[in-house]
């Protein structure tokens, strides 16, 4: 079984701290190219710039294998320039407005750091007091010796934290899906060709997967991804019934979700293969989000696909929390389908 230790944990924070905002993945994508080249038989930039990987298998006649997970993560893109420091700026993804107001940002490819501003408590009305403020009424100041650049993005200034069995961080959606798809290819089977995909423009609508997929016209893709736990007692402190998947669970296998139908052979696969080798494992509870599979099935004469992600809490916020048991048994559970994994699974 393969292990988290301090090399996997320096190569999560160096992801996690980078900045990677949709479209400007250049960071994550440098680190990925360190990482990734002395493994590799092949590797490819594409022309949207996701990060293509060949490892080639001994047998001639092997299954081709996709494992992807995106590099990007949302964030901010400074729009206009109102003098003094200060700056107006746009979302990037699906970040929650109410998140945002106070918080440490950090600015271009130099990280100036900064802060996102707002009219204070004290000067507002009751009226306004009552609704999230909008984000055409916040700035990202700089101070007046701080500059910034129109079209340049932006992220939450958060760095990565290991508390026990906890990582704290931005941007783990998805860095962690970066980092279980590095270690595989370091510890690459040789009985699949192994495709893998870490790929950009996921948070904006899945566009570089669905290039990605064509590219390598796979046999199956597994999509490695983060997914928001919900988790949490209800309001009166009760068992929460409604929870998508759980911290301290495993890895969260998708049986659907709002974009896909993942294929119920490789579904009943990872499960088996996770009880014969007792790793802990979830079920991810239908409804809700998406994952790049939704791209990747619908390529070419489609693809059968199944999503598999690590548990987090407070998804596209400046903090989230993951347990480092739920990374380290996804990253086994991946390993071991993958070492076992053949063409009479999609028979069954």
């Amino acid at each position: 079984m393969l292990t988290i230790n301090k090399p996997q944990l320096d190569l999560l924070e160096k992801l996690c701290n980078a900045m990677s905002v949709s479209g400007d993945e250049g960071e994550v994508r440098r680190i990925v190219l360190e990482e990734v080249k002395p493994y590799a038989d092949e590797v490819k930039i594409d022309a949207l710039g996701s990060v293509l990987v060949t490892k080639k298998s001994t047998n001639k006649k092997a299954m081709r294998v996709l494992l992807d997970a995106h590099m990007d993560e949302v964030g901010f893109m400074i729009v206009a320039d109102d003098g003094d420091g200060f700056y107006q700026f746009q979302t990037v993804g699906g970040i929650d407005e109410r998140h945002l107001v106070g918080k440490q940002v950090i600015v271009g490819k130099d990280h100036t750091l900064g802060v996102i501003g707002a009219k204070p408590i004290h000067l507002t009305t009751y009226s306004e007091r009552q609704h999230s403020i909008d984000v055409d009424a916040m700035r990202v100041d700089l101070g007046p010796e701080g500059k910034a650049k129109v079209g340049e993005r932006a992220t939450f200034a958060t760095k990565f934290k290991r508390v026990g069995n906890s990582i704290m961080s931005k941007s783990i959606d998805n860095r962690i899906g970066v980092a279980i798809l590095i270690e595989l290819l370091k510890n690459a089977p040789k009985n699949i060709e192994l495709c893998l995909s870490f790929n950009v423009q996921e948070e904006i609508g899945l566009r570089g997967a669905k290039v990605a997929g064509y590219y390598f016209n796979p046999d199956i893709a597994i999509v490695v991804d983060s997914t928001p736990a919900r988790d949490l007692p209800d309001y009166e402190g009760k068992e929460n019934y409604t929870y998508n998947s759980k911290l301290g669970l495993g890895p969260a296998i998708y049986m659907a979700n709002s974009s896909t139908i993942d294929d119920p052979r490789l579904v009943k696969f990872l499960q088996d293969v996770a009880i014969k080798n007792k790793i802990q494992y979830q079920m991810r509870q239908p409804g809700g989000g998406g994952t790049n599979a939704g791209a990747i099935q619908k390529i070419r004469t489609g693809v059968p696909v199944v999503s598999v992600s690590v548990p987090h809490r407070y998804t596209h916020s400046p903090i989230s929390i993951s347990r480092v048991d739920d990374w380290k048994n996804t990253l086994n559970l991946l390993h071991v389908a993958l070492k076992n994994i053949n063409r009479d699974v999609l028979k069954k």
